[in-house]
């Protein structure tokens, strides 16, 4: 929020005020004796009457026409995403909520891939991280990737979106197939965490066709925890839905998957 300069009130500091002038005598009013006196006619008295009640409501109610109009247009001006972009194929953190069936207070997005994340073994990169740079290489002209969570600190849900435009539909189509084959040819593997750690996954392709795939990815000694996962191919985009948690979240991941590839243009 900027703030501008305040008026300049010290410019004459060494000048004394001047003494205010005497404010001339208000003039005779109708009706008195002195208003008769002056020959001011009763008869201007009406114009002092009170509107008639019927046009009284008539004025108060545009008035108070125009002063909800004024409160609510504000309000409904918020941001506008442009129809077709990226930005307009993600859900909200409402609509994600709803989906998962929690509310999802945090939400972190990054406008171009992570890089990409080490694997034991290293065939296993890409499904260890589907949505870094090993998947969404070079050649992407528009790129998001949307993180909500119910706790910044300890998360019991976590959702990710991911959009990935390329030029042309067989760049997408390249980019979904490689991510397809990478999945598929890796059912185990440690991912080292990039700040330190590492952690064991197994993974289970669920369903594959030309342009949908879905697979889960469970933590080892985890209690439970587990990534249920969708990817779509749809003309020249390549999009990702992860839902995680302690729980059977297939369901969700397909919900927001649908929502997502019916948005893309």
């Amino acid at each position: 929020m900027t703030h501008e300069a305040e008026p300049d009130r010290t410019r004459d500091q060494g000048a004394q005020p001047a003494s205010p002038p005497v404010p001339p005598p208000l003039p005779p009013q109708a009706g008195t004796r002195a208003g008769i006196r002056a020959g001011i006619p009763v008869g201007r008295l009406r114009s002092l009457r009170p509107l008639h009640p019927v046009v009284l409501a008539a004025v108060v109610l545009v008035v108070l026409i125009g002063g909800v109009v004024w409160w609510k247009w504000p309000a409904d001006d918020g941001p506008r995403v442009v129809e077709g972009t990226v930005q307009a194929t993600v859900l909200t953190s409402g609509e994600v909520s709803e989906a998962v069936g929690t509310t999802l207070n945090t939400e972190t997005r990054m406008s171009e891939p992570a890089p990409s994340t080490r694997a034991d073994p290293p065939g296993c990169s890409v499904a260890v991280g589907p949505a870094t740079t090993v998947v969404y290489q070079r050649g992407w002209t528009a790129f998001l990737s949307v993180v909500h969570q119910d706790s910044d600190t300890a998360a019991e849900h976590t959702v990710t979106q991911v959009v990935g435009r390329y030029a042309t539909g067989a760049r997408a189509g390249e980019v979904f197939g490689a991510l397809a084959e990478g999945i598929d040819a890796c059912t185990s593997a440690v991912r080292s965490a990039p700040g330190g750690g590492a952690s064991r996954w197994t993974y289970r392709v669920d369903s594959a066709t030309d342009d949908t795939l879905a697979w889960t990815a469970t933590q080892d000694r985890g209690e439970g925890w587990a990534c249920y996962r969708e990817a779509r191919l749809k003309a020249s985009t390549v999009l990702q839905t992860a839902v995680c948690q302690a729980g059977d979240g297939r369901t969700a991941s397909r919900v927001l998957a649908d929502r997502m590839a019916g948005r893309v243009k």
